[in-house]
């Protein structure tokens, strides 16, 4: 089973690549680890946020496949706790998804089709963070739940 981390953003920082990289090289001997960073809309500051939503949903939706189990990180989503996300992922696993994509979505949200279409629309907290510090949170609570 592949874990896919996939955001919206312009680009990964220095010290967020390096963090990344520690955690990913754990997390890899247990699960194939991808992570993907999605490029924003051109000429953004041009449109309205719906069609900026709109737009960039239209691109996920296209690198999706159809067996991808999508994980959507929004904060009107269900809260777990680090036991729950375990059974989530053991419930993948036992459905055979071959992909869960974990979808960080872009400065105005994700997109209602992109939300239609996940598997699970997950609440890290009530708070909205930063892109950089999600991918840290996301990281480091992967590498505590694989065993070392």
């Amino acid at each position: 089973m592949k874990i896919a981390f996939c955001q919206l953003a312009k680009f990964m920082k220095l010290m967020s690549r390096l963090v990344l990289k520690i955690f990913s090289k754990r997390i890899n001997n247990y699960f194939k680890l991808e992570w993907e960073i999605i490029a924003p809309v051109k000429n953004a500051a041009k449109m309205s946020i719906d069609d900026i939503k709109k737009n960039e949903g239209e691109v996920i939706l296209s690198k999706l496949l159809k067996e991808d189990f999508l994980i959507a990180l929004d904060e009107r989503g269900t809260q777990l706790t680090s036991e729950g996300l375990s059974q989530q992922i053991q419930h993948c696993a036992n459905i055979s998804a071959k992909r869960i994509v974990f979808l960080i979505g872009g400065a105005f949200g994700i997109h209602e089709a992109v939300l239609k279409r996940s598997n699970l629309q997950w609440s890290l907290s009530k708070l909205v963070f930063p892109h950089q510090l999600v991918r840290l949170i996301l990281a480091s609570k992967f590498t505590e739940l694989v065993p070392f």
